[in-house]
């Protein structure tokens, strides 16, 4: 069983899932404390292992005028702030060498995040590689089960060998993903996987320049993720999305996160007894 260990806490199916969440890009100081304070509250009351998701810029959004996010340095700012006050791991995502180079100059950033169309990037894999840090390698919309394993292997050659696959769905059409669980097995026996719930209830392309989404097949993602032996659940939230400033359509709504992980630490603790 391949694991990886962060901090405290293991990222393994062997131990309770963990939770990568929070708003898909940082807005501003303020609601991101809110929204780290808020997760990490509720993570803490149903002990589960948090790590903090934001991005500080979206580099692949499909209109030139949307919001592309803080950028990198003020970023970091506010990631050490979430870190001093809330002792959780972050993760975020990069898009280029220069910002592994600066990420990999401090202790804030826990997790590096490949995006998912960037997950064939040979040089953006090995610079990330050596940064030495946790890598999360999001499979890409176009990519096959089997083919993560150069991915994967990209990063272990650099020197590195903690890696684990985050599935967020397989292109199906011009506008639609689909996530198949047969695929879940498979990339475990490759690294750790996470199954992003959120990302795969997009609806791509849209004419409007705007990625669409179905948020109301969140919980089933996810309930078919535990039942199938992710090592941990990915969500993206917002405290109302129809106001985020990126992926609104496909969050999850806050108010509903407790709840949902409710649900799911009963359905891992039946499945644990199988």
């Amino acid at each position: 069983m391949k694991k990886i260990n962060l901090n405290n806490f293991t990222i393994s199916n062997s131990d309770p899932f963990c939770l990568i969440c929070g708003p898909c890009v940082i807005e501003n100081r303020d609601h991101t404390i809110l929204m780290a304070e808020s997760i990490k509250n509720i993570c803490d009351e149903l002990n589960i292992n948090f790590i903090f998701k934001a991005s500080f810029d979206k580099a692949n959004r499909s209109n030139y005028q949307s919001v592309r996010g803080l950028g990198i340095e003020k970023s970091l700012e506010i990631f050490s702030e979430v870190k001093e006050l809330f002792s959780c791991p972050i993760i975020t995502d990069v898009h280029n060498e220069n910002q592994c180079d600066l990420i990999s100059k401090n202790n804030i950033v826990d997790i590096i995040q490949i995006p998912a169309f960037l997950s064939r990037q040979t040089d953006l894999l090995i610079s990330a590689g050596k940064t030495n840090k946790i890598i999360n390698i999001k499979k890409g919309q176009f990519m096959s089960v089997d083919s993560m394993k150069y991915a994967v292997n990209k990063v272990v050659e650099s020197g590195n060998k903690k890696v684990m696959i985050t599935e967020r769905g397989t292109q199906f059409g011009y506008n639609d993903l689909i996530v198949d669980f047969r695929g879940i097995s498979e990339l475990k026996k490759i690294a750790p996987t996470i199954l992003d719930v959120t990302h795969s209830v997009q609806k791509t392309n849209q004419t409007s320049g705007v990625t669409g989404g179905n948020p109301e097949y969140i919980e089933s993602l996810a309930r078919a993720g535990i039942v199938n032996g992710v090592d941990g659940i990915f969500i993206e939230t917002h405290t109302d999305p129809s106001k985020a400033k990126s992926d609104g359509a496909n969050m999850l709504d806050l108010n509903k996160l407790e709840d949902l992980l409710s649900n799911l630490l009963a359905i891992k603790l039946a499945t644990s007894k199988l």
